[in-house]
């Protein structure tokens, strides 16, 4: 199973279209996960035409997104269980928010974004993942999402890229 993972888009203000790089991978994923920030739900019906998508609302969505999604969400995968946050909030870090979202639960990885940082680690024996910014790379070098590959075993990594046309 191959899934894209992508965070705050924020379309259309930093993009009016998902880049050439990200619609690529697109064409060939299982599933797509979205960590919030879409801005308009016309995010969501564009990647809809790759792939079915999950994910949850960010702290710049609307009513149109927050109506479609919850805040955190958990998918059982192939034997992995995932957890989807924001991880926005007023206390800690974004990462400490992201673990304390799933503090109650059992999950393999926690999906992420907010911070527009992208972020492959283990805390334990739990993998956290923030795939970055499609279209907002901020003070990151370059733009990014995410691929996780379940074959088996699961595998995280990051795509990245120079250009968001």
């Amino acid at each position: 199973m191959k899934i894209i993972v992508v965070s705050d888009t924020h379309m259309p203000k930093r993009a009016k279209s998902l880049p050439k790089k990200l619609t690529e991978a697109l064409k060939t994923a299982d599933l797509i996960i979205h960590a919030g920030d879409w801005q308009t739900i016309d995010v969501y019906n564009e990647l809809s035409s790759f792939a079915p998508v999950e994910g949850v609302y960010g702290n710049v969505d609307g009513e149109d997104v927050k109506s479609r999604f919850e805040q955190k969400k958990v998918l059982d995968i192939n034997g992995y269980r995932i957890g989807i946050v924001h991880g926005h909030g007023q206390k800690g870090s974004t990462e400490k928010r992201a673990l304390s979202a799933f503090s109650e639960e059992m999950v393999d990885v926690i999906v992420y974004g907010h911070s527009h940082i992208p972020i492959k680690k283990m805390v334990g024996d739990l993998l956290l993942f923030n795939p970055g910014s499609a279209t907002d790379k901020r003070r990151q070098k370059k733009f990014s999402f995410g691929m996780i590959t379940i074959n088996g075993e699961l595998h995280a990594e990051h795509i990245y890229y120079e250009d968001k046309q």
